[in-house]
């Protein structure tokens, strides 16, 4: 504990940092209040049924990224899906298009080209998701909730703009995060919208334990003892590594030598993040559609039950497959190979090029299998965590996207903090060895 409080005091004594701590936390309070701005022409105390509708399923997957602000009909209320919606596609964009091939390898330049496309995609996503919101706000809401004199569509395009204005705010919060903050802003304003359903959800399950017959307080300290072992493996997960071992040639130039020294790639055992379990929610919303139809109704309802065999089967196997895919996409051993080549590096036992590319490639096949498997389990653990007695709301946090964002963000968070702490020559915030983030070498 005296350690914890001295590491807590050589933080504070970091000008630098203390000051990127605070803008960070003025801007991230900003986002906050933000999110209980209700768009003008919204009576607040109407909402009620979009906030019930706003808890499960992709629109309960919106409302997280949103902080809630899509339950209160805010005017953050699309939050930053549609930047990290814009932001896939561009990346999509930059495996099969040369034109952003060539922008990725142009550097800083081509980083702040593809940026510029980035933020016009959002638009056009705003202007598509922000006409679709406020016509479910209408399909939601008695027409009470509606205090406004604007008729038709003139309300529509007034709220869409409100929405597109929004977001693009919540965008220019994050990257005052990211310059001039702590960490990556856009990660944070996510992970801060999932912290703030915790106390709510923990108060409720308290409440559950404590007042009904179900466990009482023991079965409330196992809940929070298996929490931590689940934070503990997904920790594990996120930071897990596959160190290739890379040999660069000697070259003497005058009198001094470089090169010469062996180093490691990294390969994550989950290179995919959370994006798989992201993809493979909305696939299971599919089912939906076939609902209205007596001859799927069945197997509709067989697939869209939360905490059903077949929902989570389907869903674990979809968490794998997805894996494989967005590795496929983001991981490109041809050019990992093509830059070793150019700096003179080398895998031991195997020649640049190809071969080199793969033996990376079948190292990514084996190491994805495991880190998808593990993905997948983690992805299904809150349906386990329902079944076993814990509400729905607490029952999220014990795995899924709301844990991995919080643990990876957390992470990154916390690898910056220390890299301004070694820089100032004070110890790290671990005793032994340096803290990993999802970046981390």
């Amino acid at each position: 504990m005296k350690r914890f409080f001295q590491t807590l005091k050589n933080i504070w004594k970091i000008e630098e940092l203390r000051k990127r701590i605070l803008y960070t936390l003025a801007l991230l309070a900003v986002y906050r209040l933000g999110c209980f701005v209700v768009i003008p022409g919204i009576d607040a105390s109407q909402i009620a049924n979009l906030q019930s509708q706003a808890s499960e399923g992709l629109l309960g997957l919106l409302n997280m990224f949103s902080g809630g602000a899509f339950g209160n009909a805010s005017i953050f209320a699309l939050g930053v899906m549609p930047y990290i919606s814009a932001s896939i596609v561009i990346q999509l964009l930059g495996v099969m298009l040369p034109f952003f091939q060539r922008l990725q390898k142009e550097g800083e330049s081509g980083r702040r080209k593809m940026n510029q496309y980035t933020r016009y995609l959002t638009i056009v996503i705003l202007a598509i998701q922000g006409p679709a919101y406020i016509a479910n706000l209408h399909a939601q809401l008695p027409p009470q909730a509606f205090v406004t004199t604007m008729q038709g569509g003139w309300y529509g395009l007034f709220a869409t703009l409100i929405l597109i204005g929004g977001t693009m705010f919540v965008m220019w919060l994050g990257e005052r995060i990211t310059d001039r903050g702590l960490g990556n802003g856009i990660s944070l304003i996510i992970m801060i919208g999932i912290i703030a359903r915790l106390p709510r959800a923990l108060w409720i399950e308290i409440s559950e334990k404590f007042t009904q017959t179900n466990g009482g307080v023991l079965v409330f300290i196992i809940e929070l003892i298996v929490l931590f072992f689940v934070f503990i493996a997904t920790i594990a997960l996120v930071q897990a590594v596959r160190k290739v071992p890379v040999q660069y040639a000697k070259r003497i130039v005058g009198n001094k030598q470089y090169g010469g020294v062996r180093q490691y790639i990294p390969l994550k055992i989950n290179a995919a993040g959370v994006m798989p379990i992201i993809f493979a929610q909305a696939m299971m919303l599919i089912p939906l559609l076939f609902s209205r139809f007596d001859v799927t109704k069945g197997l509709a309802a067989i697939l869209n039950n939360p905490v059903g065999f077949w929902y989570n089967f389907v869903f674990f196997l979809m968490v794998v497959l997805f894996t494989y895919f967005y590795t496929a996409i983001t991981v490109n051993p041809t050019n990992m190979a093509e830059e070793m080549k150019k700096n003179g590096g080398f895998i031991p036992g195997y020649k640049p090029g190809r071969q080199t590319a793969n033996y990376i490639d079948t190292i990514m096949s084996r190491i994805t299998l495991p880190g998808s498997i593990f993905l997948a389990i983690v992805a299904i653990l809150p349906a386990f965590a329902q079944l076993l007695g814990v509400n729905n709301q607490f029952a999220s946090f014990y795995g899924g996207t709301s844990l991995l964002i919080l643990v990876g963000v957390i992470l990154d968070t916390l690898q910056h903090i220390e890299s301004h702490l070694l820089m100032r020559h004070y110890d790290g915030l671990m005793k032994t060895g340096r803290l990993q983030g999802r970046s981390g070498m």
